[in-house]
């Protein structure tokens, strides 16, 4: 049997593609129902995951929006040891953003983030993103997590996986303000091998029914490919919402290949997504 022949009754090129399981499950979807996917004009085109740097400006990024199409855009700032720290940070970036016509957002990346923070001056925002790439005591020698970082060192999957969940539920469940669930599922690449093993149903559901409950969308990442089809599924079918980003500070800012794909496939619509209010800037 030639390669492409083993690779496609086994399954794996499906994988291979980022859909994996969820292509299965949308199958079943389809042989249930009327279910048919949708045309890229059923969903917003949009991108709430923006960031400047030093090769991309808020002017660029207007300007590239008009250039894609793209409807509606955020920008990103990190609350972070690299980003804002403190509430002078946060007013002065505020000042630096506010005649910006998309949206503006934050995007903490540890808990706690708001305490050195004035609730006013976050409330000026019109979103918060966090996602659970930064895990404090990781592993069994107390690293902090880096996860998207090739160096992220993983000594035991199971633990990792079991510290991991714990994290997730913590960003969720965190009084402290949040609107979007970034980046999810995405594992360390040392793991990343392992994806559709570690990703259990039941993982899967105990984050789903923790960001229904508080209303928490959750993020389609164009860079990292996350999550897969199944995934979106089964939250789509708990109520939860969705978002795209990109996630970029370059030229690959609004391209959003992945997520145009797998929402069409899972028959994503307007009405599956969550879409800011834009704030009275003062």
């Amino acid at each position: 049997m030639k390669r492409k022949e083993f690779l496609r009754n086994s399954g794996l090129m499906i994988a291979s593609l980022g859909l994996g399981g969820g292509f299965q499950q949308v199958k079943a979807t389809q042989q249930s129902t009327t279910y048919q996917p949708q045309d890229a004009n059923s969903f917003p085109l949009y991108d709430l995951h923006v960031h400047t740097s030093q090769s991309q400006t808020q002017e660029q990024i207007v300007e590239k929006a008009k250039v894609n199409g793209i409807e509606m855009y955020g920008l990103m700032q990190n609350v972070a040891p690299w980003g804002i720290r403190t509430d002078e940070d946060l007013k002065k970036h505020y000042e630096s953003v506010k005649n910006f016509p998309g949206f503006i957002a934050l995007q903490p990346v540890y808990i706690g983030w708001s305490k050195n923070l004035s609730k006013e001056t976050i409330d000026k925002f019109d979103y918060v993103l966090m996602d659970p790439q930064w895990i404090p005591n990781m592993n069994k020698y107390g690293d902090q997590g880096e996860v998207w970082d090739h160096n992220c060192y993983v000594p035991d999957e199971e633990a990792f996986m079991e510290r991991n969940m714990e994290f997730y539920l913590e960003v969720i469940n965190n009084p402290e303000p949040l609107d979007i669930f970034g980046w999810p599922l995405y594992l360390p690449p040392s793991i990343a091998r392992d994806y559709y093993r570690l990703w259990t149903k039941e993982r899967m559901e105990m984050i789903i029914e923790a960001a229904a409950k508080r209303g928490v969308a959750f993020e389609i990442n164009d860079l990292a490919r996350t999550p897969h089809a199944e995934f979106i599924l089964m939250a789509k079918k708990a109520g939860c919402k969705f978002t795209f980003g990109s996630d970029t500070r370059d030229h690959r800012t609004f391209r959003l290949d992945y997520c145009k794909e797998v929402a069409n496939l899972c028959g994503l619509t307007r009405d599956d997504f969550y879409i800011p209010t834009r704030k009275e800037r003062r």
